[in-house]
């Protein structure tokens, strides 16, 4: 759903009047004027506005919030640009007796204050003096059009005033009405100035583009003479943007493209990773919402894939072992033959001593296109096993061996029994003693 675009007429103060039925101003210029747009303006935004407004300091919507907002969707973060430098934002700030939080910012121009429960993080204007592909050495300034240069993407280059006119300096409107991903200005110096924007270009690919394929030969060029330079990003960088690439659209397509450009193999990806396996699985879990690892497993051969992997991205321990499951499990776990097809799944989940295994299980559903098994799954609640230790031992057994081999007997049983029979009956004390004296006649 695209977001309504309209001319407002009057802005007195932060009150928003009724918009007048106008569509356009000028090429680029307009107003916004929409349910999410309207939403913003909570206690505390007003509060900053009116601060900003006093001091004569710009204050503008920036970057992803105004993408979001312009395609009807109300964004998750919303970050502001102002022409205010740092030390005249903290200032006003501390004089109204603003609390401000998280410096570490400061020096990249970034303030963050804090009213009405609600944080704020407003950076200064700012121009890229040097860059190594990591990071920049930034002077503050207050061109709107110098800071929407120096940003990724066009349609991240966006502004928006809070009287909701949309400022476009690289026709970054136009590029999300028609689906298209293009960076700003030419694609080899945006990409110099921070290598991971060659991620960044598939991740919103996948997440904008209606189609796959549909790149500009000189991007595609571009990205591939660069992709070098991703050997420099750090891991963690490289797998927060590589999670968001494998859950979103064309996924096949995009993970195929960094290999026909030779990304794989600076961003932990084997270099003969098994593609057709990664096409058939990422087919099979369209619209099951899996993890991130469970689609980029399809990739590997074996465990060392894995763990050149965490060399590389430094990924979490339970994304690996999420890995090393699903590599052992993927063509050994099948569902049964019969009318219990559900069963071998639900023997490995009452076996496991690990909390997580049924998420693991519904994982490895996903990752084999099971999703009416998946289902029964995430309805099915995991049984207690009724018997314990003390319940042996108040019936006669001491051996701490014989008990143990009689608790693994009664368990047997009672995963063959489980679905056809209550477990109250299927416990039942002359059950028991057979296991007892069975034991027994064995020792």
């Amino acid at each position: 759903m695209r977001a309504e675009v309209l001319l407002l007429p009057y802005r007195a103060g932060l009150r928003l009047l009724p918009p007048l039925r106008l569509r356009h101003r000028a090429p680029g210029v307009m107003r916004l004027q929409s349910p999410q747009f309207q939403a913003l303006f909570t206690p505390g935004l007003r509060s900053v506005a009116e601060m900003f407004e006093k001091k004569n300091y710009e204050l503008r919507i920036a970057g992803g919030a105004v993408r979001d907002l312009l395609s009807g969707m109300t964004p998750q973060d919303v970050d502001f640009a102002t022409t205010a430098t740092p030390a005249e934002m903290k200032e006003m700030f501390t004089s109204a007796g603003v609390r401000l939080i998280n410096n570490k910012g400061e020096k990249h121009g970034t303030i963050t204050a804090r009213l009405h429960e609600q944080n704020f993080e407003i950076t200064t204007l700012r121009i890229d003096v040097v860059t190594d592909g990591r990071h920049a050495e930034v002077e503050f300034t207050t061109d709107w059009e110098k800071d929407a240069e120096r940003r990724d993407l066009t349609i991240n280059s966006m502004f928006l005033g809070l009287d909701g006119m949309l400022y476009d300096f690289f026709n970054g409107y136009e590029d999300l009405k028609n689906k298209k991903i293009r960076f700003v200005g030419k694609a080899t110096e945006r990409i110099q100035e921070d290598y991971l924007r060659i991620l960044r270009y598939f991740r919103f690919y996948g997440r904008i583009a209606e189609k796959p394929g549909v790149h500009e030969s000189s991007t595609l060029q571009a990205i591939k003479d660069n992709a070098k330079g991703l050997a420099g990003i750090s891991g963690e960088r490289i797998w927060v943007e590589l999670k968001k690439i494998l859950l979103g659209n064309h996924v096949n397509h995009l993970v195929q493209l960094m290999y026909e450009l030779d990304i794989a193999q600076y961003i932990g990806l084997p270099l003969d990773g098994d593609l057709e396996e990664f096409a058939r699985v990422t087919k099979n879990v369209q619209n099951l919402c899996p993890k991130p690892m469970t689609v980029l497993t399809s990739l590997f051969k074996g465990k060392d894939d894995i763990t050149n992997l965490d060399l590389r991205l430094k990924i979490s321990k339970e994304e690996k072992n999420l890995g090393l499951f699903l590599m052992k499990h993927r063509q050994e776990l099948t569902k049964a033959v019969g009318p219990e097809p559900l069963k071998p799944y639900q023997d490995v989940i009452m076996d496991s001593r690990e909390a997580n295994t049924n998420s693991k299980i519904c994982e490895l559903l996903k990752y084999q296109g099971e999703d009416q098994l998946l289902q029964e799954l995430q309805q099915w609640t995991v049984p207690s096993f009724p018997v314990s230790g003390h319940d042996l031992r108040k019936m006669g057994m001491s051996s701490g061996k014989e008990i143990g081999a009689a608790l693994q007997q009664l368990r047997d049983e009672w995963k063959k029994s489980i679905s056809r029979i209550e477990v109250t009956a299927l416990v039942h004390p002359d059950s028991v003693e057979r296991c007892v004296e069975s034991c027994s006649s064995v020792t």
